[in-house]
């Protein structure tokens, strides 16, 4: 792919500061989705904006341990939601107070940080072929593929999602794709900045519109044109320190934490982690396709998951939510053609600021799911397009190949999701643990082609 600005290039400040928000708002949606999902299952209180703040915290984190070498931001990880439910529970069933489920939150996201670590260090020394080997681009294309086709069916959902009780499905429908229209059109017709910041521009047109049918609606006292709520900007002030995990938690709560305890967050949390790390080498493979480079060797995976290990730490003990790579922000950087690490920076930078600025984060909030699933279906597809792009190269007349490849697709597309107790190994996971097994298990088919070529030698 021909990049517009590369990994090392440096913008200038006003168009660093456009890339940073466009990444803002390519991430916002699902990092703030976790905390959201776990306070409706567990009766909780983490904080969207602490959330914002630990994944700014976490790809900052990230950047360091990566020189500065590898374009991606760390969100908050869906794969951990079943790990923080667990985390909450298992302090209920042992008499253990919520207080207790706020540290375990952060001691799992350690636990899961530290097998990173390990990984890196084993990596260090015994390099990255046995990898290559293990994952070969017919397990990491469909793999990277099934990542971005797995969400297809949120974003559809959020293209048709009302923000109000109420609001017309339509509305929703024409506000999304009027979101996606603009991106597009900005993505392949725009000019100079147009090109770059296609989802700033799609995501403004998206909210306008909503916005314009929310006065409609106001007008004629019907509640189908509404698909948007500013409840968040009432009494939301200027400035607020975000509600962190770690003073939720609080002193009481740290003090009230057993062994039994420890044991359950370490069976919710290490496990996951062991999935994650695919999920981690899937992203870094297909990050490096698009900008041109093996990020497994520079900065090299050791730095990166080092990165990804702390930066989860890092992120949980703020926002209670570990973080990964977000394939978001890689589909942003292949849509854009834009790899500069300082727009990611700046987009760590940005969640830091934005999480204490009220009116900012309200604004955030108030952006309709509709509008988001305008862009997602952009993102998400860019991501499954990716994926063909790594295995293109590969012969499918290969029986074991095939296999491979139509194991990975059936198992990612049908959502298989394997649940061992309180481990839920989820799609992806499964998909990519399948396909390995499939390629192993495969390994002694003969290359008829090149036994051929040598009788004829």
């Amino acid at each position: 792919m021909d990049l517009i600005y590369g990994i090392k290039d440096k913008p200038k400040v006003g168009k660093v500061i456009l890339f940073a928000l466009q990444q803002l708002l390519a991430i916002m949606a699902a990092t703030i989705a976790v905390p959201a999902v776990v306070n409706s299952n567990s009766g909780t209180a983490l904080s969207a904006s602490a959330a914002l703040f630990g994944a700014g915290i976490g790809s900052i984190v990230y950047l360091l341990f990566t020189k500065g070498r590898s374009p991606v931001f760390l969100g908050s990880s869906f794969a951990f939601l079943p790990s923080m439910f667990s985390a909450f529970a298992g302090a209920a069933t042992l008499g253990l107070t919520q207080q207790a489920g706020y540290w375990g939150l952060i001691i799992g996201a350690l636990m899961a940080g530290l097998v990173y670590v390990i990984i890196a260090i084993v990596v260090k020394f015994c390099g990255v072929n046995w990898i290559n080997k293990l994952m070969p681009p017919v397990i990491i294309g469909p793999t990277v593929a099934i990542i971005g086709l797995s969400l297809s069916s949120n974003a559809v959902g959020d293209l048709m999602k009302s923000n109000i009780e109420g609001g017309s499905v339509y509305i929703c429908l024409l506000c999304g794709l009027v979101t996606l229209g603009v991106t597009m059109l900005c993505a392949t017709y725009g000019k100079k900045m147009g090109k770059l910041i296609p989802f700033i521009i799609g995501i403004l047109a998206g909210y306008l519109v909503a916005s314009i049918f929310a006065m409609l609606g106001k007008a004629t006292n019907s509640s189908e044109l509404a698909v948007i709520d500013y409840s968040a900007f009432k009494n939301c002030g200027i400035f607020a320190l975000p509600k962190f995990t770690f003073l939720l938690g609080g002193g009481e709560g740290l003090k009230a934490i057993t062994g039994r305890y420890l044991i359950a967050i370490f069976a919710a949390y290490v496990p996951v982690a062991f999935v994650v790390f695919a999920e981690h080498l899937a992203d870094h493979k297909n990050l490096s396709t698009i900008v041109g480079q093996d990020l497994l060797t520079d900065p090299g995976l050791t730095r990166t998951l080092l990165g990804d290990g702390v930066g989860s730490i890092a992120g949980a003990f703020f926002g209670g939510c570990p973080n990964t790579t977000y394939g978001e922000s890689i589909a942003c950087v292949a849509i854009t053609r834009n790899a500069s690490t300082i727009s990611i920076w700046g987009c760590a930078f940005a969640c830091i600021i934005f999480s204490m600025i009220s009116p900012l984060v309200a604004f955030l909030e108030t952006i309709p799911s509709c509008v988001m699933g305008g862009v997602c279906i952009a993102l998400y597809g860019f991501i499954a397009v990716s994926g063909f792009k790594i295995f293109q190269t590969v012969d499918l007349n290969k029986n074991r190949n095939l296999f491979v490849a139509s194991i990975i697709f059936i198992t990612g597309v049908g959502g298989m999701i394997v649940t061992f107790g309180a481990v839920q190994i989820r799609t992806v996971a499964c998909a990519l643990i399948l396909g390995i097994l499939t390629n192993v298990m495969l390994s002694g088919e003969k290359d008829e082609v090149a036994e051929e070529e040598a009788k004829a030698e």
